[in-house]
């Protein structure tokens, strides 16, 4: 965290007018932090969508964490469950509740990391609210988008004959989290795929209208797409063999079963049509982002794992759970 504390920080409007206001002088609605609410409007024809995450200290950051790489983790995850919805984010708002040792220059730091995401992903902050607490840190971003009336992708699509995707690599953060448990800091390329995931936004969009249903990777990619078989009331199947994995991932001999269990890969997973394989490439070129079949949807109910043979693997734990 920091070595200084509360006593160093300006009261909660001085930290609101100097730390957070300059981060919402892009969104006038935001009425430069002064008001109760802000006002968001929306273009002609679409429909807003809300959502909104946690992140607390010790559970999905580390103390000794930088706090630009904190603030952009909660911006960024949020903006990962836009991405899984097709929508383009509009603003977010964004609660504090802050333990008396997070210090002025902590804040300060934190305030640079989510005015350089609101950069790049060009958006403004629209307001929130600042707490004390005895407990750890804890940050709650709500991220609000749009989408065309109608157009937001669901969990509850999919269809059995559809087959099931998933854009760049898993396991890498689980990995990136292991090597910073072990207070190694290499390789760099999984500590920042833990400490700074990236919202596939671009390839969410090129989606609308190709993806049958579509989640983010937050909890493991067996958990996860869990919750579209139950949603959608269908089976899907995943060849462990076909699951993407970094070439760096594979150099420390990562293992697929699991890959496929850890969380914070903040990556899309989603099913689409068989006749529309050609749009799935063609939406994952257009983005940029990789996208690897993996699996298929059938009847039944829930997610299995199959080895090359097609026998089902067995796996005792299927993501992370809070509860």
């Amino acid at each position: 965290m920091t070595n200084s504390s509360s006593r160093d920080r300006p009261g909660e409007f001085a930290l609101i007018a100097r730390v957070f206001a300059p981060l919402s002088k892009a969104a006038p609605g935001a009425f430069g932090l002064t008001d109760d609410a802000a006002t968001v409007a929306l273009p002609r024809g679409h429909e807003l969508v809300v959502t909104t995450d946690a992140i607390v200290e010790g559970v999905h950051f580390l103390p000794r964490d930088p706090p630009g790489a904190i603030a952009q983790k909660a911006l960024r995850v949020n903006l990962s469950d836009l991405a899984a919805k097709g929508a383009r984010p509009l603003g977010y708002l964004l609660a504090l509740s802050l333990p008396g040792r997070t210090g002025f220059d902590w804040l300060k730091e934190f305030a640079k990391g989510l005015a350089k995401d609101q950069r790049e992903f060009g958006i403004a902050l629209l307001g929130g609210d600042t707490t004390a607490t005895p407990g750890p840190l804890t940050i709650v971003v709500t991220a609000l988008g749009v989408v065309p009336k109608g157009k937001m992708i669901r969990r509850g699509g999919a269809k059995p004959g559809d087959l099931v995707f998933v854009s760049g690599t898993i396991g890498d953060a689980a990995a990136g989290l292991a090597l910073l448990r072990r207070k190694s800091e290499t390789p760099r390329a999984l500590i920042v795929r833990y400490r700074t995931p990236s919202p596939r936004l671009s390839l969410g969009l090129a989606l609308r209208g190709v993806a049958s249903a579509a989640i983010d990777v937050s909890d493991g990619l067996l958990a996860d797409l869990g919750h579209i078989a139950q949603t959608s009331q269908v089976r899907i199947s995943l060849g462990a063999d076909r699951l993407p994995l970094s070439p760096v991932l594979r150099r420390l001999r990562g293992d697929p079963v699991r890959a496929a269990t850890a969380g914070d890969d903040y990556e899309i997973a989603f099913t689409a049509p068989a006749r529309k394989r050609a749009a799935v490439a063609k939406a994952a070129a257009v983005a940029g982002i990789p996208v690897t079949e993996i699996g298929w949807v059938g009847k039944g109910e829930g997610v299995v794992l199959l080895d090359r043979r097609g026998r089902e693997i067995a796996v005792a734990r299927r993501g992370y759970a809070h509860f």
